[in-house]
Parts: C-alpha cells; sequence; structure tokens
C-alpha cells in the first residue's frame, strides 16, 4: 500500500511509516522499493523538526522556572516533562509521514 511516490523514479514507493521513518535532510533516508535511491523529507520537514524543538525546549525550561511558583504545576512538573520530551520525537515522525514531500538525499556516506 505505498502511497507516496520516489522523486527519482516516480514510482509509489513509500508507505507513511517508511516516509516517516526517512528522516529529514542530513539523515541516511529510506531507499525506494523500485530503485533503490536514498529518499528524505525535503527542507521544509527540516525546518518544521528545528522550530518544533526550539519550542519544545523553550517550554522545557519556562516550565521549570515557573513550576516553583505555583502548586498545581509543581506536582506536574516530571510528567510534563517527560511528554514534551517524547512529543519532540513522535510529532516531527507524524508531521514528516504526511505533509512534507520527499526528496532525493544529498549525503554523501563513504562506504
Amino acid at each position: 500500500m505505498s502511497i507516496y511516490t520516489c522523486p527519482h523514479c516516480g514510482e509509489k514507493g513509500f508507505t507513511p511509516i517508511t516516509k516517516a521513518l526517512a528522516g529529514k535532510m542530513n539523515s541516511k533516508g529510506k531507499p525506494c522499493k523500485h530503485c533503490g535511491t536514498k529518499c528524505v523529507n525535503g527542507k521544509a520537514a527540516t525546518i518544521f523538526n528545528a522550530v518544533y524543538s526550539v519550542i519544545v525546549i523553550v517550554s522545557i525550561f519556562v516550565l521549570y522556572f515557573t513550576s516553583q511558583h505555583y502548586d498545581f504545576l509543581a506536582m506536574r512538573e516530571i510528567p510534563l516533562m517527560i511528554l514534551l520530551i517524547l512529543s519532540e520525537f513522535i510529532v516531527p515522525a507524524v508531521a514528516n509521514a504526511f505533509f512534507f514531500k520527499m526528496e532525493e538525499s544529498i549525503r554523501l556516506d563513504i562506504s
């Protein structure tokens, strides 16, 4: 059930799970089932991941420094931080799976 096309050969070779695991521009990527070319999510996915990472880090610092002043927040500080850290991995993967287009990998690995 491949629904996403390879940017190199034009065949439908990626499922949402393989597209989510393909990574951003600095990763190795996932090979296409048909042509074998490694593909990654494009520049927009990389920018989204960077912006989301900054938002999560700022949220963690704000939560850490403000939770001391509020009793209801102090009791829930650790679970909220764990949820923020988990969302750092889950939200970009879901966004990569459904919203961004694929591009060929530009990373050159010596093998």
